[in-house]
């Protein structure tokens, strides 16, 4: 018997019992596209925070106030905490003391609503800051122009905003050179940033930006800073920089020991970095937690071909009565699970696309080629491996008691 007729009688016994077929590959398209899916959803989430700390660029660094101690250290340090001030941006600036570093902005971030006619917003970020935080920052003004060190300098009332806040004020208008008022305090429009997009529950694009100094003498006050951004000259330096950042502040905020600091960094390259590897972990658990779903399309793959082959015993002992070879019987139900697997796999891969197509728990999937190839060649072994011991009980079967079975 050759190979082509040994697949007609896989497929004909196959085909004996429809439905049954129908479920026990149901139960393997639904394990890989599990798979796929729940990779896909692991990757697009490693994507989304990668994106968000792309946003501010992967040589950025971050200052704020405070300890990074806990417990009675930390409060030592709190109850001796220094603000940071426009004289640490400055300092910030020098290239003599920080070579590394390209420049630094300080930010004064206040909560303010901006109202123009009856429309309303209330900017997620609305800040203070000098010209460099847009580079720093990595955010580019792709309508009207930047505000200038001369507009910080005179203390003008002039802002750039984010997409969000641009259409909340003025729908489809173009907001450059209309005027706002935030905290009852006039905003002249000058530029909108580029579209950035959401990240969980951050709206990079609700933003408000204008000169400190404007800031300063209309809402907030000569308070301290809230933060300073600085920019490394290459991601490649970033580490070179933050060292020369501590000894800049340690110096100016008299700090003795690093347990003393009472200020904070915040390296976006370790954000990444650590993200990236929180992200693989997340990704790997996903993908087990889909594969205990294909195991167990797997053991229905084996208990529908026990049921096959009890119900099909006397035809297997009266092929072998008329000399079908035990390999060809092997064979014969071998094929039926691995048609089972590889229909049940192929199915399981169509829908891992198009359920990945879906944005899930807020997350757009991005599909893995690898965990496709992957779920698929796992389908294929399961049928050869869950499929194995029916079909050698099958080609066990000995012919005189096999013509017995009713």
């Amino acid at each position: 018997m050759n190979v082509l007729e040994i697949i007609r009688f896989a497929l004909r016994g196959l085909t004996i019992n429809r439905l049954r077929t129908f479920l026990t590959t149901l139960g393997i398209m639904i394990g890989v596209s599990s798979v796929i899916i729940l990779t896909a959803v692991g990757n697009g989430s490693s994507k989304a925070v990668q994106q968000s700390l792309d946003r501010l660029g992967t040589n950025s660094i971050q200052v704020r106030s405070g300890s990074s101690g806990f417990g009675a250290r930390a409060r030592a340090v709190s109850n001796n905490t220094k603000p940071l001030t426009i004289l640490d941006a400055a300092a910030l600036n020098d290239p003599k003391q920080v070579p590394d570093v390209k420049q630094a902005a300080p930010i004064a971030n206040a909560n303010a609503t901006c109202v123009n006619g009856s429309s309303t917003s209330t900017p997620a970020t609305f800040s203070g800051t000098w010209p460099s935080y847009f580079e720093a920052s990595n955010n580019q003004v792709v309508k009207g122009s930047y505000f200038t060190l001369d507009d910080v300098n005179q203390g003008r009332r002039v802002a750039v905003i984010g997409n969000t806040t641009a259409t909340e004020l003025f729908g489809t208008d173009n907001p450059i050179g209309q005027t706002v008022k935030c905290a009852g305090i006039p905003f002249t429009i000058i530029g909108t940033t580029a579209i950035k997009g959401s990240s969980g529950f951050t709206d990079g694009d609700s933003l408000f930006l204008a000169p400190i100094t404007a800031v300063e003498n209309s809402i907030t006050g000569y308070q301290p800073l809230s933060a300073i951004i600085v920019e490394a000259k290459s991601s490649k330096v970033t580490d070179l920089a933050q060292a020369e950042i501590q000894t800049v502040l340690d110096t100016r905020h008299k700090v003795r020991g690093t347990s003393s600091r009472d200020y904070r960094l915040f390296n976006q390259a370790s954000l990444l970095a650590t993200s990236s590897s929180s992200s693989q972990v997340f990704t790997v658990l996903l993908a087990a937690v889909a594969g205990i779903s294909l195991l167990v399309g797997g053991i229905g793959i084996t208990n529908i071909m026990l049921v096959t082959v009890i119900e099909r015993t006397r035809e297997i002992g009266i092929r072998k009565a008329i000399g079908a070879p035990k390999g060809v019987i092997l064979s014969q139900f071998l094929i039926e699970a691995t048609i089972l697997s590889l229909v049940g796999g192929a199915l399981g891969v169509i829908g891992g696309y198009i359920g990945s197509h879906f944005t899930i728990v807020g997350v757009k999937p991005v599909v893995m080629p690898s965990s496709v190839f992957l779920a698929f060649g796992v389908s294929v072994l399961i049928g050869l491996f869950f499929g194995g011991y029916p079909a050698s009980r099958a080609a066990s079967l000995r012919p005189i008691e096999a013509l017995r079975h009713e």
